[in-house]
């Protein structure tokens, strides 16, 4: 057993949660960990509100901003990953305000660690582009993934559509959302659409293989890929790390050495080691300035 057991997250308002769960494990050798957002609506098919994406912007915020954290799961409880928008809650006037001014798909976009999709049954609509939205998207066997918008005369534009065409190609991206067709996993695996398919049941323990291979990776490098990754979708050519827009003296910090002398030396590197260090170095940063805020009162 490599991992820690999964922790519900506390403090900081993320406890108290009513449509999503949170939490964290570590893996026992590597010293990095995971978080895991999970949709928790089972009874509605997971449908999105904005009260969904607020409470995953939170989940979010706190995965990026942990420096032990490499990468971040989403899944869903229940029989299936997702429905798409809560059509009850969209019918008070509010779907603007969800998929143009509060697209949840721009969490994908902003986090600087890897995502994985974990995704069972249904995958269907704002689920399933926010599933290949993520950087790998892991699915059941029994995962059935599709658009339905034309269907019950709901438009959706933004990044998120013609990306699809990155994925799967245009004529494919234009079928999948003009025709509202439903693909099964093997058929979404053929396409592009998933990573790779595996039984229900070995769903989640897939889900750490691939976390587990990510960790043994150096974290800022995978987190300059993503963003480098990211910004073609955008357009942008310009270099993540050239640009000072990231890691401007990468090859000089510890993090970038430590990498080549694991290699010279022949030993696995200690990538996590260093963010422990790191981590523990803001940890006293900030509470040697809470000290000094409580001594000027």
């Amino acid at each position: 057993m490599n991992w820690t057991d999964w922790k519900a997250v506390e403090g900081d308002g993320l406890d108290n949660f009513d449509e999503i769960l949170y939490q964290k494990k570590t893996h026992t050798e590597l010293g990095g960990g995971i978080a895991r957002i999970t949709l928790n609506k089972p009874e509605k098919m997971n449908t999105l509100t904005l009260d969904t994406v607020d409470e995953m912007f939170r989940a979010f915020y706190d995965a990026n901003h942990d420096p032990l954290i490499g990468v971040i799961v989403v899944a869903a409880a229940g029989k299936h990953f997702g429905a798409g928008g809560d059509v009850d809650w969209e019918r008070w006037g509010l779907r603007e305000a969800f998929y143009n001014r509060y697209p949840h798909n721009r969490l994908m976009r902003m986090s600087r660690k890897p995502i994985i999709a974990q995704v069972q049954g249904y995958c269907i609509a704002g689920h399933n582009h926010m599933a290949y939205c993520c950087d790998f998207t892991i699915a059941a066997d029994n995962a059935i993934f599709g658009q339905a918008g034309p269907k019950v005369s709901s438009p959706a534009d933004g990044f998120f559509v013609p990306y699809l065409t990155k994925v799967v190609g245009a004529k494919k991206a234009r079928e999948m959302w003009m025709l509202c067709r439903k693909y099964p996993a093997q058929e979404a695996r053929e396409m592009g659409l998933v990573n790779t398919v595996v039984p229900l049941d070995q769903l989640e323990a897939e889900v750490d293989q691939w976390c587990e291979e990510m960790l043994e990776k150096s974290p800022g490098c995978l987190e300059v890929l993503k963003a480098s990754f990211d910004q073609e979708m955008d357009g942008y050519k310009e270099s993540c790390i050239n640009s000072g827009s990231m890691y401007p003296d990468w090859f000089d910090m510890p993090e970038g050495k430590e990498g080549g002398e694991a290699f010279v030396n022949k030993r696995r590197p200690k990538f996590w080691d260093i963010r422990k260090r790191e981590a523990q170095m803001r940890e006293e940063l900030m509470a040697e300035y809470e000290a000094e805020i409580a001594g000027t009162d």
